[in-house]
């Protein structure tokens, strides 16, 4: 099936995920997990820079004086550009096992992130970290993803990807708390098709994008929960959307090698790239952590 999605970047990371658009340097940043770098790219040149890193990072967001909150193994970090870095908050979790994975800023700056349960023996955690320190929101989980808010800030969404379920909640961006849990769409899996929910984005209309790991595609949903659209990614497994370009109006992918089996690099051998699609309906930009929140 050809797909509108081009690939800008064929670096075969590990396990691509993370992308945020940076306006100010009109660059895209993103991790690779499993292979400890944090990456930044010039979609026009293709120039690539790569930091390599102690620890798996799992998603960050940017901070005004240019260091990012880095959601790594071992805890939630204050990064600067060139590594060094500064605890906030220790993961309460055996880093054996678990690590901070995807993660997103909420309207008011504050960082929600999830950790992953190796074991998928249900002991993921979705957190918000702010002044207040690290709180936990929702347990019970297996891999935290798709951390991603209405353009309103007042329904924050999310997935359980073994699960392949997203959920909805409402969301107070004054106090930064949840309730109204629900299931806000869910995949049926079949022999053939493993397609789960990953990372997402969230564009101008409120509709989610979610990336489908293993299932080759990124979906459209209304803010309803319909499906609205399926778009064709020339990778294996696609992991998380993001918005960008100087009209916000350029989906990047970023997808990864991992896990992929010699027939399914075969047939889509980019994967591990990072690919780009124009949309009609720009994104909605995700605002810098906030430390004074």
């Amino acid at each position: 099936m050809d797909s509108p999605f081009l690939c800008i970047s064929d670096l075969g990371a590990r396990l691509g995920e993370g992308p945020v658009w940076e306006a100010d340097r009109g660059t895209l940043r993103f991790t690779d997990i499993a292979g400890k770098r944090l990456h930044r790219l010039d979609p026009g040149s293709g120039k690539l820079e790569t930091l390599e890193l102690s620890e798996e990072l799992g998603s960050f967001a940017p901070i005004t004086d240019g260091s990012i909150i880095a959601a790594q193994r071992t805890g939630i970090w204050r990064m600067k550009e060139d590594g060094t870095r500064q605890m906030l908050a220790a993961n309460p979790e055996a880093h054996e096992g678990s690590r901070f994975n995807d993660g997103g800023t909420d309207p008011r700056g504050r960082y929600i992130v999830g950790t992953v349960d190796p074991g998928k023996q249900g002991r993921a955690t979705l957190y918000r970290f702010d002044q207040r320190g690290l709180v936990q929101l929702v347990d019970g989980l297996m891999t935290s993803n798709g951390v991603a808010f209405s353009p309103d800030g007042r329904t924050l969404y999310h997935s359980d990807t073994p699960r392949f379920a997203i959920y909805a909640y409402d969301y107070d961006p004054d106090a930064g708390e949840i309730t109204g849990k629900r299931v806000f769409a869910r995949l049926e899996p079949t022999e053939t098709d493993q397609g789960r929910p990953d990372g997402a984005a969230v564009d101008a209309e409120g509709c989610y994008w979610s990336a489908l790991y293993q299932g080759a595609r990124v979906n459209r949903y209304a803010p309803t929960g319909e499906l609205l659209a399926s778009y064709p990614v020339p990778a294996q497994s696609p992991t998380m959307p993001c918005f960008g370009g100087p009209d916000m109006r350029t989906l990047f992918v970023t997808s990864a090698r991992d896990g992929c089996t010699d027939a399914q690099l075969a047939e889509y051998p980019q994967s591990g790239g990072v690919f780009t699609m124009r949309v009609d309906v720009p994104g909605v930009a995700r605002p810098f952590f906030n430390p004074e929140v």
